[in-house]
């Protein structure tokens, strides 16, 4: 196969989590004979876009995939691909690859961030230095508290092998319970969801967004969960019930939250969530990290050499 062109999304150009010059520089670096090019605009996409044969994006216009009539293969930016039109993808039978993996260290660092702020009352303590008050209060420690997983991919793994160092137990959910994993303590089937709610001081959502997980935590199951518990959702916003979960919240029917996805994205400035003293509201930037694009940059590498070697079947992270 001759050198394929391979472009940069435009929407890479200047997000809060990647830069598409870091990350053409971290892909020649590991091979410089790739054709890489990035777009900054729309227009600039538009112009090359019929002898573009690999893609590095998580999202594409519909009218541009439709312009790109050489295009083989998409490498997604991060680990879900719910963001592209994956139906259209496999009727023109384009190759899609994830960059799942990338976002596991900064993305677990941030869920025990999370945890660590629930427990050892950070949030009070900022409101006191801030208020400039003395006031001492009794914390709490994560060792011998339970984490439930959903969804043990890469993050959900990274994440349980942190909270495993810190002492807490680890539960999660897998189709096969059979598979050991070093840092789960137990596995149970995704129908066994809720007894992992009914262990669980702390929620973990990190699983893929798909017509089986969209609404998987409703009304029932936060209903269920542990009223000291807090819900880490960490995947997609639709994954949980929104309007449940906040009147859960608001109820103190569980503990709290902490959010980096939502149903609607941004979200919206009248939603209760923003006020509510016990979430935490981050703006989906688990897996920032200036480390991102030389973790991509290695994933591509890999795809790219069996990609040229016509050997999809070892491409990691294929998704179809």
């Amino acid at each position: 196969m001759s050198e394929p062109d391979v472009l940069i999304h435009h929407s890479v150009r200047g997000t809060h989590w990647m830069n598409a010059a870091s990350l053409r520089e971290e892909i020649l670096e590991r091979e410089p004979s790739v054709n890489v090019t990035f777009a900054r605009t729309a227009e600039e996409a538009a112009a090359v876009a019929p002898d573009v044969d690999v893609l590095l994006s998580s999202f594409i216009e519909p009218w541009l995939l439709e312009e790109m009539s050489s295009l083989q293969w998409i490498q997604a930016l991060s680990a879900g691909v719910d963001t592209l039109d994956v139906a259209a993808v496999e009727e023109r039978g384009i190759l899609l690859t994830s960059g799942a993996g990338a976002h596991a260290q900064p993305a677990a660092e941030q869920i025990l961030g999370y945890m660590l702020t629930f427990e050892r009352r950070f949030r009070e303590a900022f409101e006191n230095q801030r208020r400039g008050a003395w006031e001492r209060y009794r914390a709490g420690e994560l060792a011998g508290k339970t984490l439930g997983v959903i969804g043990l991919g890469e993050i959900g793994r990274r994440a349980a092998e942190l909270a495993d160092a810190v002492g807490m137990e680890v539960v999660g959910t897998k189709r096969d319970t059979s598979v050991e994993i070093d840092a789960v303590d137990r596995l149970y089937e995704p129908e066994s969801l809720g007894e992992l709610l009914v262990d669980s001081e702390y929620v973990l959502v990190s699983c893929p967004l798909t017509e089986e997980t969209r609404g998987m935590l409703g009304r029932d199951e936060i209903g269920s969960m542990r009223d000291d518990a807090v819900l880490i959702n960490v995947a997609r916003g639709e994954i949980v019930d929104e309007a449940a979960m906040t009147e859960a919240l608001q109820q103190r029917t569980i503990r709290g939250a902490a959010l980096d996805v939502f149903e609607e994205e941004p979200l919206e400035a009248d939603s209760p969530l923003w006020n509510l003293s016990n979430v935490i509201v981050t703006p989906h930037n688990l897996g920032s990290s200036p480390k991102l694009p030389a973790r991509i940059a290695e994933i591509f590498v890999e795809n790219y050499e069996a990609f040229l070697e016509g050997d999809p079947e070892r491409m990691r992270n294929r998704v179809r």
